[in-house]
């Protein structure tokens, strides 16, 4: 009985610690993605709790190291977004975190291979495969759907969303290539804030 009390006393803890701010006590705004556990490890082999990038604004796309099409366009459109946001606000734009699809072949050292490829460093680009939590939802939440072909490729849409600091989404486009004004402006606003 006594094994059994520790053990929901526990998951309450755990309830409680997770849908509110850590250390605050303050609750997450109901709309805040950092209300769906996810952790991830990143291209230098680092874990972090994706909640714990609360505080800053933050782009996140979801994408997965052996894409040959969609996925380094993405990549690439993001560092446009970022360049624009600095030339336009002088501010430094948000960090990045791109979340793989396929986190069974993704390996650290494929993320990281995938960074050094694009010449992008931590802290600000974060590449990172999920070790725990339901990445589907997660995708979801942001508007990104997916599926693995048997022949190991992805099919997925392509979603760039901006992360208020509570996780909140801000705004999203799925436009490649050249980056979407009205998604400049809405960062823009938010680093500025």
């Amino acid at each position: 009985m006594k094994k059994f009390l520790t053990i929901i006393l526990f998951l309450l803890s755990s309830e409680a610690c997770f849908s509110t701010y850590a250390g605050t006590g303050a609750p997450w705004p109901q709309d805040s993605v950092y209300r769906t556990p996810l952790v991830l490890r990143d291209q230098n082999g680092r874990q972090f709790d994706f909640k714990a990038l609360r505080g800053h604004p933050v782009i996140v796309s979801m994408m997965y190291t052996s894409c040959m099409e969609a996925c380094p366009l993405n990549v690439e459109t993001i560092r446009k977004i970022r360049a624009q946001v600095r030339q336009r606000s002088g501010h430094p734009a948000p960090s990045v975190v791109m979340i793989s699809f396929d986190p069974r072949h993704d390996t650290v050292a494929q993320l990281a291979m995938m960074a050094r490829m694009h010449q992008l460093k931590p802290p600000v680009w974060r590449f990172a495969r999920p070790e725990s939590g339901d990445v589907r939802a997660f995708a979801a939440t942001l508007g990104i759907s997916y599926r693995v072909r048997p022949n190991g490729e992805v099919s997925h849409n392509v979603e760039i969303v901006l992360l208020d600091r509570q996780g909140r989404i801000v705004t999203r486009t799925g436009q490649l290539g050249q980056p979407d004004p009205d998604f400049v402006a809405q960062v823009i606003a938010e680093v500025q804030r």
